[in-house]
């Protein structure tokens, strides 16, 4: 079992860069930053950005039998009438992806939370789990 401290791909200077842009821009509308390893550079990149998508959206374009990391900005109106735009960072982990991948994913996973500077960080196992009732709830714990 390898330690959970183990970096194993390296954030390469575009990705810190979109991570960067997508926490900090001004938009009214949920979207998301959809990272994947290359597994020959052994380094993080950016697959997708998306704007103004559902959750359920993003679900649909994340391949079935690889990981990925996503960075969701969610807009979430309160009973009270405000509106607040939580980030996310969730990890989706499908059970049947490659053992190597798996590994790699996770041991990647801290570093690039990190980088995100993200405090809501959430796990998902099966795809169909990544749904707007299942965000909600999450995000009102």
């Amino acid at each position: 079992m390898m330690p959970h401290n183990v970096k194993v791909c390296d954030i390469g200077d575009d990705v810190k860069e979109a991570l960067k842009k997508f926490r900090f821009r001004k938009n009214e509308k949920n979207a998301a930053l959809i990272m994947k390893v290359n597994r020959e550079k052994q380094l993080i990149c950016v697959d997708d950005l998306l704007e103004d998508v559902t959750i359920d959206d993003v679900r649909e374009v994340l391949p079935g039998h690889q990981p990925r990391y996503v960075v969701y900005s969610y807009r979430m109106a309160h009973p009270d009438g405000r509106v607040s735009f939580p980030m996310c960072f969730i990890y989706v982990t499908p059970r049947d992806s490659q053992m190597e991948l798996q590994i790699m994913y996770a041991g990647t996973k801290l570093a690039l939370q990190k980088e995100a500077d993200l405090t809501r960080v959430y796990e998902v196992r099966e795809l169909e789990e990544l749904t707007e009732e299942w965000l909600c709830e999450k995000l009102s714990k």
